[in-house]
């Protein structure tokens, strides 16, 4: 992958490490978890937590590479997955684990790498309206469209430029209303850059897709820039939103997100210059070899963030606009772990990717397991 120089702050990194950095495909290979302890320790990485005080139970086995989680209202409402390489809807309903396909997308690419059908919102007035939104790879592009459970899908944003890696696709809804989205480059690095273009950006939109009047860019859904391949949005109690983020060689990141603000990819990679406050810099960073991030989600101050290549799932507290250094947790336990998710009763769902070509598939999965 061709890139700008970067002005980089980091630690040495051992050239075994670097020779099993891809620099394009980020979701790490089982294969190269014996060479992940090449690489020095981050300053941000912590010490193996265990979970003996909390409870760990099973909520799904038998799905097909699980991408996107959403509930439906309620306290106990059914939960809906996105499997990505089917384009099928899974309902699982709540109480009993009991599942079943309610929907295939139609449109879905399947074979599309790293794309297929992506994230999943349920939307803030569906009392009301009864409307789900999807984010997923076309033939010719990334979109997002929005149906009602069984209904004929609707476009509400088309021409994301889509790849064989880095297509992003996490979608949801903020304390605002709003639709955010996430998108990455596609492994074109210059599209980060470059505000007039929607891939390697974090996307703020209305409920039809439409421009919100307050974003930072008149006439244009980018909320911020300078992103490589995020994957994870969750908001924290004072409505600040926290984004995971695939790096290349040297580190990923979880990054708290402002409006307008720039990333730096590709001119940086984990913490480096702002050039005067040009980039803004990330609140943790993990090597790549130990963690590639896909989801994360925010339960009271704590920030989970989900390991593929690592198969860990890591947790950090959250202090106003600081994050702690992070634990882990469930080590190579479940494999590779793809999504995580504020289930409505405050426990966390974690869904697994082990049968997405990149992971040892155990029986049962790939699988749902919940911690409280």
């Amino acid at each position: 992958m061709t890139q700008a120089p970067r002005a980089l702050l980091c630690l040495p990194i051992a050239a075994a490490a670097l020779l099993t950095a891809c620099g394009g495909a980020d979701e790490g290979s089982s294969g190269s978890q014996g060479q992940a302890a090449a690489a020095a320790p981050t300053a941000d990485s912590g010490p193996t937590a265990t979970t003996s005080k909390s409870k760990l139970s099973t909520v799904a086995t038998g799905l097909q590479v699980p991408w996107g989680i959403a509930f439906l209202p309620g306290r106990n409402g059914d939960a809906l997955v996105n499997e990505r390489t089917t384009g099928r809807i899974i309902r699982i309903a709540r109480p009993g684990g009991r599942k079943s396909v309610v929907q295939k997308i139609p449109g879905v690419d399947v074979n599309a790498g790293e794309g297929g059908l992506l994230g999943l919102a349920v939307s803030p007035t569906y009392t009301r309206d009864k409307l789900l939104y999807a984010y997923f790879t076309s033939r010719s592009d990334n979109r997002i469209v929005r149906f009602k459970l069984g209904g004929r899908p609707k476009v509400i944003l088309s021409g994301l430029k889509r790849g064989q890696i880095h297509n992003g696709g996490r979608i949801a809804f903020g304390p605002d209303g709003k639709l955010y989205a996430t998108v990455g480059e596609t492994g074109n690095t210059a599209l980060a850059q470059d505000r007039s273009s929607q891939n390697g950006k974090i996307l703020r939109m209305n409920a039809n897709g439409s421009v919100p009047a307050d974003n930072p860019f008149k006439g244009s859904r980018v909320w911020t820039y300078g992103h490589r391949n995020p994957q994870g949005l969750a908001w924290d109690s004072k409505g600040r939103l926290w984004s995971s983020e695939f790096g290349q060689n040297t580190f990923d990141e979880v990054n708290l997100i402002q409006k307008g603000h720039n990333y730096g990819w590709p001119i940086v990679e984990g913490r480096g210059s702002t050039q005067g406050g040009k980039f803004t810099n990330p609140k943790l960073i993990f090597r790549t070899s130990e963690a590639s991030p896909s989801g994360d989600a925010i339960i009271g101050n704590k920030l989970y963030v989900a390991g593929l290549g690592g198969q860990v799932l890591f947790r950090s507290t959250l202090k106003g606009t600081t994050a702690t250094k992070p634990v882990r947790l469930l080590a190579g336990r479940y494999g590779r772990l793809r999504t995580v998710i504020k289930a409505p009763d405050g426990s966390l769902w974690i869904a697994t990717s082990n049968r997405d070509g990149r992971g040892d598939p155990k029986k049962g999965d790939d699988r749902i397991v919940r911690l409280k």
